[in-house]
């Protein structure tokens, strides 16, 4: 945790609606230019704590510092030129053009009247160029896509010029085309003008991706609050969402399939990433595999541990042992097939070549 001092920092927050608290006792500090996620199941709280830091709701107990302010003491229209929102509630507009959407985030700075300056007008004309929407702008904001009205909203937010940007899910309605380049202009806003970014994320990978610390909201308090190499591990995940029927995989960020069961009909000889979709083709196609001979350093074993019926392993950088070549030797034996990738051979590998001409012998080579 970095030793500088907190930029926005909650004190024994509690958070909930009518007067009844969901999530207690939440104390987080948050640096400025952070990008925060909050991750967790479906009905957790995540929305009630962007609503709450954003005074859509009032705080059930506790306080929130803004900037060395109690934020919820601030007057609004001083918080609308520090926070813009992005929330996942529909707007409710009329005969409004994409442009009059984007264009909302300049009121903050502009008379009673909310007439644009030029120097408003180019501000919203580069938003609307930043999220790749300036094509939007003359049309009517309830005849776009949900994917397009995510971005103009984020257009419009860009053009409040805040300090921080909370977003509910912003990536919900959006192809991976527009995710990646959604979370990319996020990331860009963070680290080059130092824009704290708070967000709540379904996709648990890209939240791995982006995020410099994982707020993980589960029961009646935080789960856990951390980087993401502290919270990205199997047993968090697994225990934050409840799964029992699958994986997930930290190192290639990913959620798996339970493996087949049963006896193994198919044995993988592989290394380096050769067998990865090998194992994934096996696995869609519910065929129980066994794979080796792999080193716990290599990539290939981290995926097989979480979907073959069988590994055999070996010491990295060492040659393949007399056990480990046996159990090999007996797996070939008993599948009905083996599946040799296309695996450099080298010193220390060098039995992996009797395995082929094992398998060769037997009819078996794939």
């Amino acid at each position: 945790m970095s030793n500088q001092t907190s930029y926005i920092r909650m004190d024994d927050l509690s958070v909930g609606y009518n007067g009844k608290a969901i999530i207690r006792d939440i104390c987080i500090d948050i640096q400025k230019g952070d990008i925060i996620s909050l991750i967790g199941p479906n009905g957790a709280g995540k929305s009630t704590i962007l609503k709450s830091i954003t005074r859509q709701l009032t705080l059930i107990g506790g306080k929130v510092i803004f900037d060395e302010k109690n934020l919820h003491k601030m007057p609004f229209k001083d918080l609308s030129k520090k926070m813009a929102v992005v929330l996942t509630e529909r707007l409710k507009t009329d005969l409004l053009t994409c442009y009059d959407i984007v264009a909302s985030g300049r009121y903050p700075y502009t008379g009673k009247l909310g007439i644009l300056s030029e120097e408003d007008e180019r501000i919203v004309d580069e938003a609307l160029e930043r999220v790749n929407a300036t094509e939007l702008g003359a049309k009517d904001f309830n005849a776009i896509s949900d994917g397009q009205r995510q971005r103009v909203l984020l257009a419009r937010a860009i053009c409040q010029e805040p300090e921080v940007i909370v977003l509910d899910e912003p990536t919900s309605f959006l192809d991976i085309r527009y995710k990646l380049e959604l979370l990319s202009i996020l990331r860009s806003m963070a680290k080059e003008k130092g824009i704290t970014v708070i967000m709540s994320l379904h996709e648990i990978d890209l939240a791995q991706k982006i995020s410099d610390r994982i707020i993980c909201v589960k029961g009646d308090r935080i789960y856990k609050y951390g980087d993401p190499e502290e919270v990205f591990n199997e047993e968090t995940i697994r225990e934050l969402y409840s799964i029992d029927n699958g994986y997930f995989d930290p190192l290639f960020g990913s959620t798996e399939l339970p493996k087949p069961e049963g006896e193994p009909k198919v044995f993988v000889i592989s290394s380096g990433g050769s067998g990865v979709p090998v194992y994934r083709r096996l696995q869609k196609e519910n065929t129980p595999f066994a794979a080796g001979i792999l080193s716990t350093n290599d990539i290939d074993y981290q995926l097989a541990r979480l979907l073959a019926t069988e590994i055999v392993m070996t010491e990295p950088f060492e040659p393949i042992d007399d056990e480990a070549f046996a159990k090999a030797r007996s797996l070939i034996e008993k599948c009905g097939r083996v599946i040799a990738c296309d695996l450099p051979i080298g010193t220390m590998n060098a039995r992996i070549r009797e395995l082929l001409d094992l398998a060769r012998s037997l009819g078996k080579l794939d």
